[in-house]
Parts: structure tokens; sequence; C-alpha cells
């Protein structure tokens, strides 16, 4: 089936890399620029009730929404009458997870530019009032050259007009207190799950565990963990300012982006506001794309108008696997 889908004009379809419980994921090459991309493929008939082809709407256009250097891009999306396709970045390192288990624990150095990310990434999610819900290191995808994206959004939601969300959802060992309290919950609740990544990186385990889901539930409420003693004081200081029980005492981004922990070594573009790196346009990936065939012009203004179309699939494409992005 796939040898006729309408992905065969710009794109070599190979094998399958996961399953989900109604789609799947397969490598592709794009034809022009040479460069792989990973194909959700949702097929229709599976999605079922209504209800679900409403969580796959949202988390398609919350996938389109946030266009940042640390969340994982979508580059375009066909719709057919049996499948919606869905193209992304191909995150050729895999999860985050898995490079904490392979590592043990990470050293501080490594965690903090991994977490300086993630907290740019968050920000720029927040800032166009989207909550992820579900962020752990298993959501938490890694590139090519070792940066960290924030990928799947079936959880997430936008909060509209400063409203609320009441939705009890996302993994309980990374679940903010508030959610398991059944409470009215904003965007704080990704800050408390920042957290415990935070920890999972610098200790290679999670503060709250408990095989005894009630008892798990009961120390998250509480606030109740330990820090090991190999923690320097301001990892310690900035973990112990994220996982307050109350949302309201939280540290927010802002002050997590000031916190003497957070700010070293961070790195230039780290600093900039995330609308700033939706702004410049990369010239020399420009001149790449016209020398495809592509007219300039006409580039100029699909970008400027923020249009999915072949030429700006080309140019995310190629500006993605630049060899220095910053």
């Amino acid at each position: 089936m796939e040898a006729a889908n309408p992905l065969g004009r710009n794109y070599k379809v190979g094998e399958v890399l996961g399953h989900g419980t109604f789609a799947k994921v397969r490598i592709a090459q794009h034809v022009r620029t040479g460069r792989n991309v990973a194909v959700k493929i949702i097929n229709r008939a599976m999605m079922g009730s209504p209800e679900k082809q409403e969580k796959v709407r949202r988390e398609i256009k919350i996938g389109r929404l946030c266009v940042h250097p640390h969340v994982t891009r979508v580059y375009e999306v066909i719709d057919t009458p049996t499948d919606i396709y869905v193209i992304m970045e191909h995150m050729l390192q895999g999860e985050l997870f898995d490079y904490i288990t392979q590592k043990k624990r990470l050293q501080e150095d490594e965690a903090r530019q991994f977490f300086q990310q993630i907290i740019a990434g968050v920000e720029y999610c927040h800032g166009n009032n989207v909550v992820h819900r579900d962020l752990k290191p298993e959501n938490l995808l890694l590139d090519g050259r070792g940066n960290v994206k924030i990928a799947d959004f079936g959880l997430s939601n936008i909060i509209k007009n400063g409203n609320l969300l009441r939705t009890a959802c996302g993994s309980p060992n990374y679940a903010a207190p508030e959610i398991l309290s059944g409470r009215p919950y904003g965007a704080e609740v990704d800050i408390w799950s920042c957290g415990v990544i935070l920890y999972g990186l610098l200790c290679g385990t999670l503060p709250f565990d408990d095989s005894n889901i009630p008892l798990l539930f009961k120390k998250i409420k509480a606030g109740r963990y330990t820090l090991p003693n190999h923690l320097s004081d301001g990892a310690r200081d900035l973990i112990r300012r994220i996982l307050v029980v109350d949302p309201t005492r939280r540290i927010s981004i802002h002050g997590i982006r000031q916190h003497h922990w957070f700010i070293l070594n961070l790195p230039p573009h780290l600093a900039l506001n995330a609308t700033q790196h939706l702004t410049r346009v990369d010239h020399v990936i420009i001149e790449q794309v016209v020398r495809l065939g592509f007219d300039r012009g006409h580039l100029f203004h699909s970008l400027h108008g923020g249009l999915q179309n072949d030429a700006t699939v080309a140019y995310y494409l190629l500006l993605d696997s630049r060899p220095n992005p910053h």
C-alpha cells in the first residue's frame, strides 16, 4: 500500500521504526535533499471515536504550531481519505531515557546542557499557550548531534484565555501533585516534570518511585524525596525550588533561567527569546534550496507566511541538518 501512497513523489519510504495504537512510524528519505525523515502514518479507520480523532488533530495542530530548535519539527502533513501522513524530523539518537540508562547518571555539565535545551523548548511551548502534560525522558529525543528535542504532543493541550486544565493525564512518576489531586492546573505542571527530569539526569533514578501506586501518589502529593550527597549545592537548590508541591510557590521558567546553576555556560542561542529563532532566515540555506530548482521569491514569501509547500519543506530539512546550526 505504501508504494502507491502520496509520499511517492517526494519520499522514498523505508523500514518501520515503531508502532502505536493506530499509527506506525517509518523512516523515509526526502528525494530532493537526500535527508531522512520519520513518517507517522495514522490510519483513519483505526482512530475510531470522535474523541480519538480530536486528540490526533490537536496533536498535529500543536506539532505544527511549535517550531523551535528544541522541539521535534513537523515538516508537513499529507491528508488522504484513508490515512494521515505526518512528516517529522528523524531523531537519529533516539530517546533521552536510553541515553541516561546507558550512562547510569550524567555529570552536571552534561545534564545542564540537556536541561538548558529542554527549558528553552518548554518555554517556547508555553509562550504559545501549549502545555505538554507528558514531559519525561521517553518523550525527549536526541538528534544526530546529540541535541535534545521535545516530542510526542499526544497529551498536550492549549490553554485558552487563561483557563485552567482539568484532565488527569501523563505518567504518574512525572505528574505534578495538582494533577494527582484532581485540582485545576496550568503550565506549572510541566515545570514540575522538568524538575523530575533534572533529578533523573543527575541521579539516574527518580525522586518519586514506588511500585504501589497509592503510595507513589502519596509521596508526590507530600513532595517527599531525598537528594543524593553527590549533587552540587546549586543543583540541589534548583531541584528544591522546582519540586514544590504548591504550584503558586513553584519556581517559574523565568526564575529557572535566572538561577545560578542554570546560567552556567549557557550557549548564546539559548539565551535568545524563543521567537528570535523564527525570524532569522538562513541565506546559505536559501541558496541551496534555489539550486534545487525552487524560486527564490516564492520561497521567501512562503517562509514569511508560514506556508507549507515543497520549497519550505526542503528549506527546513536542510536547515535542520546544518553542520553547525548555532
